[in-house]
């Protein structure tokens, strides 16, 4: 049996067991729980940028004083 085939075997079983779920989920629960998500992926998103952008910034800030050190202090030839 391929691959493909199980996994359409192993939907239809399931699918094939269901029963009916009286819940509900009032607007204060779903609030908390959608800015609970998006609060979890905007802090994925200031970790990436953190870890990009500080060593991006040092780097720019040594290559800039190098070059004012430069022009500072010309070589004598």
């Amino acid at each position: 049996m391929s691959q493909n085939s199980k996994i359409i075997f192993f939907s239809i079983f399931l699918y094939s067991f269901h029963t009916e779920v009286f819940a509900y989920i009032g607007p204060g629960m779903s609030g908390g729980a959608l800015i609970a998500v998006l609060g979890f992926i905007v802090a994925i998103f200031a970790g990436i940028f953190g870890l990009i952008y500080i060593p991006l910034k040092r780097l720019l800030k040594k290559i800039k004083n190098k070059k004012s050190n430069n022009e500072s202090f010309p070589d004598k030839k």
